[in-house]
């Protein structure tokens, strides 16, 4: 049997980061992703997917990411069932993400100070980004920024 969701698309706002009582972080978010096709007026429905990323990468995504930000979501399908405080009994399905992916740069990432409830993502455009029209030889010179990478985030 195989379980397995991949998505790419905007956060709708920005990540709920929360705490078990053991002290385990979870963050939950909602992706919108765009369908491969357009209705009748010619436009891109999207669904907006709930997801949830636990301990570290919860605690990173929750630092780093915003709404608007273009993410990738790998991980598993998952549905469960809860009962809310008039009884009722409460059914979810979400994506359980196993791994989470940054997918753009923080030049073009949304800005938390630029952006005000119910706007649009800020379009920041620095100045140390290449002109397509420039050429160079090495094309990884100026286009990067030193990254804090811990033991916690390697995978072996």
């Amino acid at each position: 049997m195989l379980n397995r969701v991949v998505l790419v698309g905007r956060l709708t706002k920005d990540p709920d980061l929360r705490y078990t009582p053991n002290g385990v972080a979870v963050a939950n978010f909602t992706v919108a992703a765009n369908r491969p096709f357009t209705n009748q007026q010619g436009n891109r429905d999207a669904d907006f997917i709930n997801c949830v990323v636990w301990r570290r990468a919860a605690e990173n995504f929750a630092n780093y990411m915003r709404k608007g930000s273009m993410v990738g979501v790998d991980g598993r399908l998952q549905s469960r069932t809860y009962d809310d405080r008039d009884g009722k009994t409460i059914f979810v399905t979400e994506v359980v993400a196993d791994s989470v992916q940054f997918l753009e740069t923080k030049g073009n990432a949304p800005n938390r100070e630029q952006q005000s409830e119910g706007s649009q993502p800020a379009q920041n455009h620095d100045q140390n980004q290449m002109n397509p029209s420039q050429t160079s030889d090495n094309p990884f010179k100026d286009n990067g920024e030193p990254i804090d990478i811990s033991d916690d985030d390697l995978p072996f």
